[in-house]
């Protein structure tokens, strides 16, 4: 694998920004997926790094949500904002990314993705659910790359 824009085919890139897309399809919450391939920080503090990079702490209700993978690292994390994290159980972030993982050490990593944005907007649209014609999506659905 040569860069982090390989890691995903197009069918399955597809399959993951549509996940994102049904996921804020019933929330004013957002969610972003950001992958690289190495990081020389540890993984929840250089998706903390890339999430304000991204501005996605500068949502208004502070509802972002970001999926961050170092495929070369065989790192990820997920990171919520203010407004998720005070709402969510304390232990919300592990539970979704432990059920990811059963799918990343079979190499179904497209899956595992869909399924943890899935999870997440499910907790999304309990606590900030879709404000239907004012809602306004504040971020892309695309996954971002950088190829560190």
């Amino acid at each position: 694998m040569a860069k982090a824009t390989d890691f995903f085919t197009k069918e399955e890139e597809q399959s993951i920004v549509s996940a994102i897309k049904v996921a804020e399809n019933n929330t004013s919450g957002e969610i972003r997926v950001h992958i690289e391939n190495h990081s020389k920080k540890d993984a929840l503090d250089r998706a903390a790094e890339v999430f304000h990079n991204l501005k996605m702490d500068a949502t208004e209700l502070r509802n972002g949500v970001l999926f961050y993978i170092a495929v070369k690292d065989h790192h990820f994390s997920i990171i919520g904002d203010k407004g998720i994290n005070d709402v969510v159980p304390t232990n919300f972030w592990n539970e979704i990314k432990d059920h990811m993982q059963t799918h990343f050490k079979e190499k179904r990593f497209a899956t595992g993705l869909s399924e943890g944005i899935q999870m997440a907007g499910q907790a999304l649209k309990e606590h900030f659910p879709h404000a239907g014609d004012d809602d306004i999506n504040e971020l892309p659905d695309d996954i971002s790359t950088s190829n560190q």
